[in-house]
């Protein structure tokens, strides 16, 4: 039976699509954005699922959007890489200038959805595109200090979400704004470890010390704690509407020990096992706060 070329097309073309918004990280920020919303809500009857959607599609084009710049921006030295060689633009499949319109198209959708919730959601979502794609970008081959600049606009979504939902930013949306900034550090670090080789070639600077010793891994031990310091905020009751209770704050506290351990332990063994291992247990630390935070909240 003869395949269809038109469908066949049609496949491609959606896994193109996948690739240069980078699906899997794009639903992992929408998540972090919804988790915030949903934080930010009065009560579990209080929001809204038109918004909750909204801030779903909205999210993901923003998120997109700044996926598709970057992979234009860098395509030659994405060429370089095995990891991402195979990307739409860097392989020659989509052309630079196709991969520019649809990153446009997902800006100017994606704004004025966010617009729709409200003007400081718009706001904070072009703010991300901006730090991402004209400050994060260009610096990742010039200074370590990208990871920095970078943290900024990954640091955006848990608070989006609040804004969202309150059209207010305070020091609720700041202290969610705080622990996924911290995240950032050991997340980003640890990836930069085990694929040190790969992003050798093309010339990234993404370890604080731009190699993989004693001190880099000591600094991913202190953002570790730091990052665990920040989550700890809302048990003190100092941060205004958002606040867990003391059950949930062990529960967290326990969740940054898990990943401080293998932070530790990275420090030890410092081999690409041990840093792909850490980033793992990242992922999983800061979607289980989420969780966390958000049971704490409705079960109170």
């Amino acid at each position: 039976m003869e395949s269809n070329p038109t469908s066949f097309s049609v496949v491609k073309t959606y896994h193109d699509f996948k690739q240069i918004t980078k699906a899997g990280l794009a639903v992992s920020v929408v998540f972090s954005s919804l988790a915030g919303y949903l934080l930010g809500v009065d009560d579990f009857f209080a929001f809204s699922w038109k918004t909750l959607f909204m801030l779903a599609i909205g999210g993901y084009c923003m998120v997109g959007a700044s996926n598709a710049f970057n992979q234009v921006i860098e395509k030659d030295l994405d060429a370089l890489m095995d990891r991402t060689k195979n990307r739409p633009v860097a392989s020659g499949r989509m052309k630079p200038n196709v991969a520019l319109l649809i990153a446009s198209l997902l800006t100017v959708i994606g704004l004025l959805i966010l617009y729709f919730i409200n003007p400081k959601t718009a706001l904070f979502g072009a703010i991300s595109i901006f730090l991402y794609t004209s400050l994060y970008t260009p610096l990742k081959t010039s200074t370590p200090l990208s990871v920095f600049v970078g943290a900024f606009p990954g640091a955006i979504p848990f608070m989006l979400g609040w804004v969202a939902a309150t059209n207010q930013f305070g020091i609720e949306a700041g202290t969610l704004f705080l622990i996924q900034f911290f995240w950032q550090f050991p997340h980003f670090w640890a990836i930069g470890w085990f694929l040190y080789e790969d992003y050798e070639k093309a010339g990234f600077f993404m370890l604080p010390t731009g190699k993989r010793d004693a001190a880099t891994a000591k600094q991913i031990i202190l953002y570790t704690i730091w990052l665990i310091i920040a989550s700890l905020l809302p048990v003190l009751g100092r941060t205004g509407q958002l606040y867990i209770s003391i059950y949930a704050g062990v529960l967290v506290l326990i969740l940054g020990l898990w990943m401080l351990l293998y932070a530790v332990k990275l420090y030890k063994l410092r081999t690409a096992k041990a840093a792909r291992t850490l980033m793992l247990v990242s992922v999983s630390y800061i979607t289980l706060l989420q969780i966390i935070y958000i049971i704490d909240k409705f079960l109170r």
